[in-house]
């Protein structure tokens, strides 16, 4: 399906070339709905942040839930005792926990390579198991839908799941390690701030990810795509994990699924959450605010920040539509340690997938395309600010008599990276 919209098309012609680039046999269903798109966001920004809590809500006659798990448990995933899992993350201590959600806590283990049995701390294989809390937010239904999709799905970009335990009243899953963690933690909890080539890297991962979930012949909407859910390996590999809200696409001539809304705060399509209708382009929406954490730096909902920018996607779109504007956006800490033309396409990657209209949003498969172009490109703007302040160096006058900057004048009139940014783009 090609996408008309004029927004994404020029983006893609900047990109790849010409505008009849390759169909993408993966296009998703376009929905059928009508409605203000400006006055759906107002509303959406303005909705408490308990529309979106996961809640035990009754479910609705047309949200069936994930189809039976019994396949994937049986033919594809090792099955656990509970003995063995306490065993491999020594009773659960706390020192091993590696996180917190709403499913429960998530432990660090150690289990035999050729089995189920546990292993000594350091041996084995590491994995990460996480335990359903009695009482927690996401129950068995969210287990079940973990243990059908990661059972069946199989991709570079998805956090591999190894095994299960369901016995008496406790419920576990048994994933790969994955050892730097989430990209929430390199981005918001760390001082040193993570490369632009990582950023880059990350994003084109988790597009990748998506991507394919999006295009099997039984399309998967992840639907609670967010920095927190993306994990990363050792060589900053992203893959998505924690399927517990994810729900099988439309079929046929049916345009979305209808469904409760769930998700996290900040990340959800405004049309989602004002309907329940649930397309991939609402996957494409919440990739767009992580595309914009991975580049400001910034969260996409932050209560401590002034009025006016406690939303990023809000405090974002000034600076989005306004080419000249685009740097401010750059995390600072980066200082100029970043591809110029990199930013540019970064951020019209973001504005598409923030449209307000799903129709005018690209699909996964065409992020990751103009991703591709972006990760290798080198025109550092740190590099381009060195070259002129040398030159200014060389020639401190004209030969009509003009003075010009000294080295030390240069630095001094550097307010920001983003005034140097502005002189080199000239």
């Amino acid at each position: 399906m090609e996408n008309k919209c004029g927004c994404w098309a020029v983006l893609r012609r900047s990109v790849v070339g010409s505008p009849a680039a390759h169909n993408s046999a993966n296009a998703t269903h376009r929905a059928s709905l009508v409605y203000d798109a400006a006055a759906t966001e107002t509303r959406y920004l303005n909705a408490s942040k308990r529309e979106l809590m996961l809640s035990p809500a009754p479910q609705s006659s047309d949200d069936p839930g994930p189809p039976s798990a019994g396949n994937a448990m049986s033919h594809q995933l090792l099955q656990f005792r509970f003995h063995e899992l306490k065993t491999a993350t020594g009773n659960f201590r706390p020192d091993s926990i590696l996180g917190e959600g709403g499913f429960g806590y998530v432990f660090k283990g150690w289990i035999e390579e050729n089995g189920t049995g546990p292993a000594k701390p350091g041996s084995g294989i590491t994995v990460a198991v996480k335990s359903l809390k009695p009482d927690g937010l996401q129950g068995h239904r969210e287990w079940v839908a973990e243990v059908d999709f990661l059972g069946q799905l199989h991709h570079p970009n998805l956090v591999k799941l190894i095994g299960y335990c369901i016995e008496d009243d406790h419920r576990l899953l048994v994933y790969e390690f994955m050892t730097r963690g989430s990209l929430e933690n390199h981005l918001f909890r760390r001082a040193i701030p993570l490369p632009w080539s990582n950023r880059i890297k990350i994003a084109l991962g988790a597009a990748k990810g998506l991507a394919f979930l999006h295009g099997g012949s039984e399309p998967v909407i992840y639907r609670d795509f967010k920095t927190s859910n993306i994990l990363l390996d050792l060589e900053y590999n992203a893959k998505l994990s924690d399927f517990g809200l994810a729900k099988a696409g439309p079929q046929g001539d049916k345009t979305h699924v209808s469904t409760r809304v769930v998700g996290t705060y900040g990340y959800a399509a405004p049309e989602y959450v004002m309907t329940g209708h649930l397309t991939a382009k609402s996957d494409v929406y919440s990739f767009g605010v992580v595309l914009l954490e991975i580049l400001t730096g910034r969260r996409s909902m932050d209560k401590k920040r002034p009025t006016g920018e406690q939303n990023l996607v809000v405090w974002a779109r000034q600076y989005l539509a306004d080419k000249r504007r685009l740097f401010h956006l750059v995390d600072p800490r980066l200082e100029l340690n970043y591809s110029v033309k990199g930013v540019r396409k970064v951020c019209q990657i973001a504005y598409s997938c923030l449209g307000r209209d799903p129709k005018c949003r690209p699909s996964m498969d065409e992020v990751v395309k103009v991703l591709t172009l972006i990760q290798d490109l080198s025109d550092f703007a740190i590099l381009s600010y060195k070259a002129r302040v040398a030159h200014q160096t060389r020639c401190k006058k004209r030969p009509d008599g003009i003075q010009r900057l000294s080295f030390n004048q240069s630095m001094s009139n550097r307010a920001s990276p983003l005034t140097s940014m502005k002189q080199c783009s000239k």
